[in-house]
């Protein structure tokens, strides 16, 4: 439900700073650059987890019930993200897991010892409680929801879910408020350690099983285009859930190069532009799948709506179910339906679709790792506090 915001253009022309951190608690020494400390890191962490809350709760459930209360129930059902494959309640409580393994420092469920969670349970228990319990009260009522969201969006499980992703926001806020006013608890020295543990035990794990889920979706794209069936397109659907999980459980932390680089909108943009997929199967080309810095964001953001995870979801679910080779029944968007005529370029399309999502989580995982537009590792840069504020937007 991404689109792309033209960060990598701004990042070139310099309106936003890169700034370094030597001491605590943004005090500078005398230098030209402000100084961060580790407490900037943390609330980058926070609202990440704020931001998809709030998107979970106002965009992905809210904009379809909110159309379907106003009579659009067609638009409604449209608004629906990941509605092909009916995983969108599966979607939406893994954004809400990203949430809890940021806050935890793990995986798990549990509670990793240099966690902020870990902090909060000794300096504040009775904040740390409502947030865990938040969390938990988000993917409760998510899970709730009657299976699949799109034949339920008016059920009044859905207004539950959208007033506790709004707590689940609004408790993360305080929890920011909480480390700010608190001298004693957000110097390096405790924030630090909490960092280090979020990096390497929430962030990179994550992206390191991305990569690796797109690739055997992109060989799971090859094997069909090779040797089109009904067991090949069962194959597709099981690599896409795959994949789709440690997507969905990184969005609590989408800022940085998933931002910058506009990975975020290339893997994840929805709705469709379900005409230009058509004309793209018909024509069967498929050199404007990719963009350039020079493009214009409209450009760019057409580019995005034909590729990535849903553009996918598309090519191999149908009602919930993996497409078979006798598609041709359907009433809705029966033009897209996979047939003989269409069959060759409907392969050539998964495997162009699948290559871009291997290569967008590639490139994702080597920022973090390797090196950041030619520079450091942005892991480097986010233990070193080195991260964009957007400070120097308004000058």
């Amino acid at each position: 439900m991404k689109k792309y915001f033209f960060m990598a253009a701004m990042l070139l022309t310099g309106a936003l700073g890169f700034v370094a951190c030597s001491d605590d608690k943004n005090e500078n020494k005398g230098g030209e650059d402000e100084v961060q400390s580790a407490l900037v890191c943390v609330e980058q962490i926070i609202d990440g987890c704020m931001d998809i809350a709030n998107e979970v709760g106002n965009a992905k459930i809210g904009d379809p019930y909110d159309l379907y209360q106003h009579g659009q129930q067609q638009q409604a059902l449209y608004a629906v993200e990941s509605w092909y494959s009916w995983h969108s309640i599966d979607d939406y409580t893994n954004n809400i897991i990203s949430i809890r393994n940021a806050y935890y420092g793990s995986r798990d469920g549990k509670a990793a010892t240099s966690s902020l969670c870990s902090l909060m349970a000794t300096a504040n228990p009775n904040l740390d409680q409502l947030v865990r319990s938040t969390i938990e009260s988000a993917i409760k009522s998510i899970q709730s929801i009657p299976a699949p969201f799109r034949n339920n969006i008016n059920a009044p499980e859905v207004r539950t879910a959208m007033e506790v992703c709004a707590e689940l926001e609004e408790v993360l806020g305080n929890l920011k408020g909480y480390l700010q006013r608190n001298d004693a608890l957000s110097t390096d020295a405790v924030l630090q350690p909490i960092l280090e543990n979020y990096v390497n035990k929430v962030v990179l794990p994550t992206y390191s099983d991305l990569q690796r889920a797109n690739t055997a979706l992109y060989q799971a794209a090859q094997a069909f285009q090779k040797n089109p069936g009904n067991a090949a397109f069962e194959a597709c659907c099981e690599a896409w859930f795959n994949a789709r999980e440690p997507w969905e459980t990184s969005e609590a932390f989408l800022f940085g190069p998933v931002d910058a680089l506009g990975l975020d909108p290339n893997m994840d943009s929805w709705p469709l532009d379900q005409e230009a997929i058509v004309n793209i199967l018909n024509s069967g080309k498929f050199d404007n799948l990719t963009w350039s810095d020079g493009d214009s964001d409209d450009d760019i953001e057409a580019v995005q709506s034909v590729r990535g995870f849903h553009t996918m979801e598309f090519l191999i679910f149908k009602d919930g179910k993996a497409r078979t080779l006798t598609d041709g029944t359907s009433t809705e968007f029966a033009s897209l339906d996979y047939t003989s005529s269409n069959a060759t370029s409907w392969g050539n399309y998964m495997v162009q679709v699948g290559y871009l999502l291997q290569k967008d989580a590639q490139e994702l995982y080597d920022s973090w790792t390797k090196s950041y537009e030619g520079g450091k590792a942005y892991k480097d840069l986010f233990l070193s506090h080195e991260i964009e504020t957007g400070d120097e937007e308004d000058e």
